[in-house]
């Protein structure tokens, strides 16, 4: 006669007690009470272990990715240490399903019997308390030994299970390694629990410094011998050194003090005199060269990042810094303004369009609203459409299942939706995008599902698109090369960035960029009136891209002084030196109070009564900017604030 399920509960409850008791094990407790409480799992009614077919075990490995991969090579160095003691290593994805076994693969094997093999799903609440359910569960590494296991059918099993998270914190998939008949107690299993620790460990760096490939690679450790090889804390920086990437070692040492996890600060935030720290290390004559910080009794070593990326990015998951959209803009009306409207769109759940010139900082306006919004700490994926070729196109996106095409991948690709999937991809170009794909991208939208290349299973998605163009759609759908539906899915809100040339705030623009490039090049962040000046009467065609080249560029060639209106390229300076009637000297401003002669009078009665706003000036006399300032370069009119 069957037990009523309350005297089940309490049997269980009595049981996992004794076993906590007996063997010190608290979380074998908790999960024989989730397994009887929660899941409805009695001891006596053994369901068996469920199993995948190949079309659902080619999907699982899919969404695990490029994980797998190193995964695979940590496994199979971990196996020849095992292997004598009678072991097998498994590799799990998060729902706790097997995706890679190393050891005794036979149909008839003792392990395949067990299900100890790939394509069975451990998910503790199918199967009950064990090694890859239970770690999955409790997202720690445990060993779950002989009767610890739920189910009587697999009380000869010793499982011991760790995590591998992958770099947002998140389970993406459980190292185990089991054996059959294992005579002891738990405390046996100590070798067993610190070699998978180790192992899970490697795997985890080892990915997140693939993951952070493109990005510099802060390693911390406690040994100066193993910082190159086996690093205690990792952290990944952007080019102002923000955090945008940790590793389990340093979330566990930061992220209980900080409010808001440890990405998104700065390194000085994290170590006395950090930031000057790592510039002494970027500046050093070989790139990762051992430097002692005493005060974190750590040993660091700096790894440069891999400038020559691909035309498709994946991008650091976490915010460049918690004020991202705030630091796009000084006082330019217009970029407040949109800054603001990004911000408030930021927190809605629509897709997004953002126009503008080439240069002019659209995939910086879609990484701040992504590192600003709800889903910031979840991937941001990139990629340009125009930088592909059409054939790719369909394949980077959606994905491929093994053996769709000749040269594929051998286990296929997880395409750039899936990758992102929880988080934010941002298309650039989309107004590029060849008119067939179109329409698969239109279905993609509407059905928030994608089918990879040669399978017949979709994947469900949450994923924000952000979407950027310099292309004018409408004259695109006009021609009948873009979809309109297409654009009205895309464009749930648009967003217009302003040319360079048509923003106020280009003073904030030059010294925020001197000060960021003069960091990495170790050079003074200072420039002379006589150089701003002369970029102010610049048209600026490549918008922001092109400003940060010449600074850099000026920067390079500058003595300790600062920039130099001759340290500038040609290209900065011709459009000075060819405005008509420009001088061929130097400006060299008066005394501020000085009287102007008559060519001097108009203008500068004009600019003091617009309190120096050459914005405000140029509107009344319905003038461009640029013609403002080469009217005052040739007239050696020069703003107070840069007189000295």
């Amino acid at each position: 006669m069957t037990q009523p399920h309350s005297q089940i509960i309490r049997r269980v409850l009595d049981t996992g007690q004794a076993v906590a008791q007996e063997q010190g094990e608290r979380l074998i407790q908790q999960s024989w009470l989730r397994c009887a409480g929660d899941h409805g799992l009695a001891p006596g009614r053994n369901p068996g272990i469920p199993e995948l077919d190949a079309a659902q075990l080619r999907e699982r490995r899919e969404r695990v990715g490029h994980y797998l991969d190193v995964a695979r090579a940590g496994m199979h160095q971990l196996y020849p240490h095992i292997a004598p003691l009678g072991y097998i290593t498994m590799l799990a994805d998060s729902q706790g399903a097997t995706l890679e076994c190393l050891g005794d693969t036979r149909a008839d094997s003792p392990f395949a019997t067990a299900g100890l093999r790939t394509g069975t799903v451990w998910n503790e609440a199918a199967v009950g308390t064990n090694g890859i359910g239970t770690c999955i569960a409790e997202q720690r590494t445990l060993t779950c030994h002989r009767d610890d296991h739920f189910y009587a059918g697999n009380l000869d099993l010793s499982c011991t299970a760790a995590p591998l998270r992958d770099p947002q914190g998140r389970v993406a998939a459980v190292l185990d390694i089991s054996a059959l008949s294992m005579p002891g107690a738990r405390d046996s299993q100590h070798l067993a629990r610190h070699l998978t620790s180790l192992y899970a460990r490697l795997i985890e760096d080892s990915y997140f410094g693939h993951h952070f490939r493109d990005r510099w690679l802060l390693r911390l450790s406690r040994s100066a011998a193993l910082v190159d090889h086996h690093a205690d804390l990792m952290l990944a920086l952007d080019d102002d050194g923000c955090v945008v990437g940790a590793n389990t070692g340093a979330r566990r040492l930061f992220d209980p003090h900080a409010e808001r996890g440890v990405v998104g600060h700065g390194i000085g935030a994290l170590f006395r005199d950090g930031r000057d720290r790592v510039h002494a290390l970027r500046q050093a004559e070989s790139l990762g060269r051992l430097t002692t910080w005493h005060d974190a009794d750590f040993h660091a070593a700096l790894t440069q990042p891999r400038r020559a990326r691909a035309a498709a990015t994946r991008v650091p998951i976490a915010s460049h810094r918690a004020d991202a959209l705030h630091t796009m803009a000084g006082d330019d009306p217009r970029m407040m303004a949109l800054t603001d409207q990004a911000r408030r769109l930021a927190a809605k759940p629509i897709d997004l369009l953002v126009q503008g010139e080439t240069g002019c900082g659209k995939e910086v306006l879609a990484r701040a609203i992504h590192a600003t919004s709800p889903r910031a700490n979840q991937p941001f994926v990139a990629i340009n459409c125009a930088a592909l070729p059409e054939s790719l196109i369909e394949s980077e996106l959606f994905g491929y299942a093994a053996g769709t095409f000749t040269g594929a991948r051998r286990d296929g690709m997880t395409g750039r939706f899936v990758q992102a999937d929880g988080g934010t991809l941002f298309l650039d170009e989309i107004g590029d995008m060849p008119l067939d794909l179109q329409t698969r991208l239109l279905r993609v939208l509407a059905e928030r599902e994608v089918l990879p290349l040669g399978s017949d299973t979709p994947i469900a998605l949450d994923v924000r698109v952000i979407t950027a163009t310099h292309r004018d759609i409408e004259a695109r759908i006009a021609a009948g090369t873009f979809r309109a539906d297409l654009y009205y899915r895309l464009a749930g809100g648009t967003l217009t960035l302003p040319a360079l040339r048509e923003r106020t705030d280009l003073d904030w623009l030059i010294d925020r960029v001197i000060v960021t490039e003069a960091r990495a090049l170790a050079a003074p962040a200072s420039i002379t009136a006589e150089a701003r000046a002369v970029l102010h009467t610049h048209d600026w065609p490549g918008n922001i891209r092109e400003l940060r080249n010449v600074l850099r560029f000026a920067l390079a060639l500058a003595d300790e002084h600062g920039i130099t209106a001759n340290d500038l390229p040609n290209s900065a300076r011709d459009t000075a030196a060819n405005a008509p009637g420009t001088a061929t000297s130097s400006v060299s401003p008066g005394p501020a109070d000085a009287e102007p002669d008559s060519s001097h009078a108009p203008l500068i009665a004009r600019l003091r009564r617009c309190q120096w706003n050459v914005t405000q000036v140029a509107r009344e006399l319905g003038v461009a900017r640029s013609t403002i300032y080469r009217r005052m370069a040739r007239l050696d009119i020069v703003a107070p604030k840069y007189r000295h």
